[in-house]
């Protein structure tokens, strides 16, 4: 009986948290017909905001990837000094605001700031591309990692050793031993990163200058358009953004079983 009432309080939790928001962006996406819908969506603004997603991601997440690989092997199987602050501040992201990055970066890459001097030789990063997929690297940073590093130290380094022994080099054991190992936590890692990437907000919305037609994300693409009371533009595109998020979690629980089964 209590077994079946935590199911149950779960399940009405999960409910009102998760699915009630959905079903009412659904709901709303589609009150006035597909027409509004359509119109919205194909905005030749509103597909600029979504290729400025799309890419930007596509720009981060392999970024992130090597990133997260490359620290996961020093942290665990090198020994340096400032191991353990390297990785402590992988998770800085997780631990700030999005708001507080993007506030971050305007103060060093401002007319003021540390870097500001590289707008004197054409190097612009705020308010264009090279400030959002900063901020977007920021954020997404320390999934992958966070993936591998657990991974490696449950798998131990006996068959990397005996690899060395029988005379492969170090990129041998690490594309034929070390990555088979690991793939489906990088295939994990990914896909959380992508996810963050895709709905990232806040620091986008300080480093961007939300120049519409330019540096305007998806997410930020929501904001203004409900802020013109372009409610149905809104909730399209949020609709779209929420399918995305569920797709994601589809291939989180498809790539879950066989990182088990390795």
């Amino acid at each position: 009986m209590r077994r079946h009432l935590l199911r149950f309080v779960a399940l009405v939790y999960l409910v009102a948290i998760l699915l009630a928001p959905l079903a009412m962006v659904f709901w709303r996406t589609f009150e006035h017909g597909l027409a509004p819908v359509w119109a919205a969506l194909s905005d030749p603004e509103t597909l600029h905001a979504f290729r400025v997603t799309l890419l930007v991601t596509v720009i981060a997440v392999p970024l992130n990837t090597v990133f997260g690989i490359v620290a996961g092997l020093a942290i665990v199987r090198r020994r340096f000094p400032g191991k353990g602050l390297l990785n402590a501040f992988i998770d800085l992201p997780l631990a700030l605001s999005p708001v507080v990055v993007g506030l971050a970066l305007f103060l060093l890459y401002g007319r003021n700031g540390w870097f500001g001097g590289l707008s004197n030789h054409g190097i612009q990063v705020l308010f264009a591309w090279p400030g959002v997929v900063l901020a977007v690297v920021f954020v997404s940073l320390p999934f992958v990692a966070r993936e591998v590093i657990p991974t490696l130290r449950e798998l131990g380094d006996e068959q990397e050793q005996a690899a060395q022994t029988l005379g492969a080099s170090a990129w041998q054991t690490f594309r034929r031993i070390t990555l088979p190992s690991i793939r489906w936590a990088v295939v994990y890692g990914v896909v959380l990163t992508t996810a963050r990437c895709l709905g990232e907000y806040g620091a986008v919305a300080i480093v961007s200058g939300r120049i519409v037609g330019q540096t305007e994300t998806a997410t930020l693409r929501v904001d203004d358009s409900y802020q013109n009371f372009d409610l149905t533009g809104a909730y399209a595109i949020s609709l779209v953004l929420a399918v995305i998020a569920v797709a994601v979690l589809i291939a989180m629980t498809l790539t879950k079983p066989k990182e088990q089964s390795v």
